[in-house]
């Protein structure tokens, strides 16, 4: 879909109201608080490890020998938790994106997300995408690892009551690119850089 097209139609359809309608049932045992790790495929293992922790900065936790899991396993972390991300080298080919679509990594401030576009310029990542896309509102940068996993890179998305409403899709504000993002925020978001240096020219 075009630039800043939404579809009002489209979300406003009988298929899209029936899917918003579906709430968890009342008295589920567990609250799960956040998603704990993804694990990929990766077809050649030392690459991958060198993209994740040259690239973005992650640090390998453990490593299991072929002995333990076929193609080895190397599990990655970026906070506290022990891994955040695991890679099994067992891939023959890239990512077809049949299950996962993207993953997507939380930067603490607007700052970090126009760092992470000029470092991953500088390290050869091809950028697919920067700015703001529609629903979440989030300002991000996306890109592929060396597998063709698609990755993101953002800041600022939507927080909102359990019980809360999301952002009406006239709010969304979807721009093409970080300065543009920046310059033209949603309502409540404030997109103002520490660093304005860090601006594109």
């Amino acid at each position: 879909m075009a630039r800043g097209v939404v579809d009002l139609a489209g979300l406003n359809s009988p298929e899209v109201k029936a899917l918003r309608a579906i709430e968890p049932p009342a008295a589920l045992p567990f609250s799960i608080t956040k998603l704990g790790h993804a694990v990929l495929i990766v077809q050649d293992i030392e690459r991958s490890v060198r993209f994740y922790t040259q690239v973005l900065g992650f640090k390998v936790s453990d490593v299991y020998p072929d002995s333990m899991m076929n193609g080895r396993m190397v599990f990655l972390r970026f906070n506290a938790d022990h891994h955040g991300i695991a890679l099994v080298g067992q891939g023959s080919a890239k990512s077809q994106h049949r299950e996962l679509h993207h993953l997507a990594f939380e930067v603490a401030t607007l700052d970090e997300v126009l760092r992470a576009r000029d470092h991953l310029k500088r390290n050869d990542v091809a950028i697919d995408f920067e700015g703001r896309r529609r629903a979440g509102a989030q300002v991000a940068v996306e890109f592929r690892d060396p597998d063709d996993h698609r990755l993101e890179i953002y800041w600022g998305l939507d927080q909102m009551p359990w019980e809360g409403p999301s952002r009406p899709p006239e709010e969304w504000a979807e721009e093409p690119s970080l300065e543009a993002a920046i310059d033209h925020p949603p309502p409540g978001q404030d997109t103002t850089l520490t660093d304005l240096s860090l601006r594109k020219r």
